[in-house]
């Protein structure tokens, strides 16, 4: 049996159109080896190929012309957070409103609505810009996932230690791109999205646990809060905090179990006490229990702290709680 021939070095390890196999001077019979895939017609992918999105979605964007990469797919390049159940098998190509949206095997197809900015190319790839990007998530995510999607899109913050943190789209950027997209689809459901955007947080989870209070009604809780001494002098920052009723948020994820990490932690923790504010620390074994476990460690915190349910005044004066920041 001949030996097969290798690959050219261009095509190793990620997705190919029949027409750059050939370019490269592949025969047929070598396109229709078995270490190659055929995920759609005049494609072709090497078995076990373990490669980034842009080389995924490279060969449908050729064969169809005129389309760009849209909606989760581009999400995926833009690196914004999506939930775990979103499926990744299609490549979702769109074209203007004017064309026929893109149709083969292996695509879902669009059709859009496109103002000029709205589509941007990355690494020679038309991609839908961030911004539209986060609109077209309307269309398919939940409210609480476009929120999650647009938290981190949208967050800034210079705090007292380590580098500030540059929004991939500032706040008033987005606002203004939603405000000249009125006519588009998931436009009612972005809005409403923005409308609880917060600048600041660190973490998809952040979002979510901010949002379940928000819903069942307890106190503000302000992403990326700062905790002060009775100077008025910064000791911590706490993923939420209430400073209303002095209780804080931490959510702790993955990278809070190496020793390292929990030596910073043991030291925030006293700090945090030494300002008596009341910490509550949530982590991945919380949010999947409901939100109903969130809310009842939190309620417990605010209710040591003086809130009541139904009463949401502000409790003393800032004399009497001098850690607090000033309005």
């Amino acid at each position: 049996m001949p030996k097969r021939a290798p690959l050219p070095d261009e095509l190793v390890g990620r997705s190919f159109t029949l027409r750059s196999a050939l370019s490269a001077d592949l025969s047929i019979s070598r396109t229709r080896a078995k270490d190659l895939t055929t995920p759609s017609r005049e494609v072709r992918v090497p078995v076990g190929a373990i490669q980034p999105v842009l080389s995924r979605c490279r060969p449908y964007v050729e064969l169809l012309p005129g389309s760009f990469v849209s909606h989760t797919t581009a999400a995926e390049i833009h690196g914004i957070h999506l939930p775990h159940w979103i499926s990744h098998e299609q490549v979702h190509l769109s074209r203007g409103r004017q064309t026929a949206g893109p149709r083969r095997k292996g695509v879902k197809g669009h059709r859009l609505d496109i103002s000029e900015g709205d589509v941007v190319e990355i690494d020679g790839l038309p991609v839908t810009s961030l911004a539209r990007t986060w609109l077209d998530l309307a269309t398919v995510l939940p409210l609480e996932d476009l929120v999650v999607a647009g938290d981190q899109i949208i967050s800034e913050h210079t705090r007292s230690f380590g580098p500030p943190r540059i929004p991939m789209v500032p706040k008033r950027d987005l606002e203004r791109f939603i405000a000249t997209h009125g006519r588009s689809w998931g436009i009612q459901k972005a809005r409403s999205a923005f409308d609880r955007l917060r600048v600041g947080v660190d973490s998809p989870p952040e979002s979510l646990v901010r949002l379940i209070l928000e819903d069942a009604g307890l106190p503000e809780f302000s992403v990326n809060c700062p905790l002060r001494d009775a100077n008025g002098v910064i000791v911590a920052w706490t993923d939420l905090g209430c400073e209303a009723f002095r209780v804080c948020i931490e959510y702790d994820g993955e990278h809070h179990l190496t020793p390292e990490q929990q030596a910073k932690d043991m030291a925030r923790d006293a700090k945090v006490a030494e300002v008596e504010w009341a910490q509550v620390k949530l982590n991945s074994l919380d949010l999947p229990e409901g939100s109903w476990r969130v809310v009842a460690k939190v309620k417990k915190a605010l209710l040591r702290q003086g809130w009541r349910p139904g009463s949401q005044e502000l409790l003393g004066t800032s004399s009497e709680f001098p850690n607090r920041r000033p309005a």
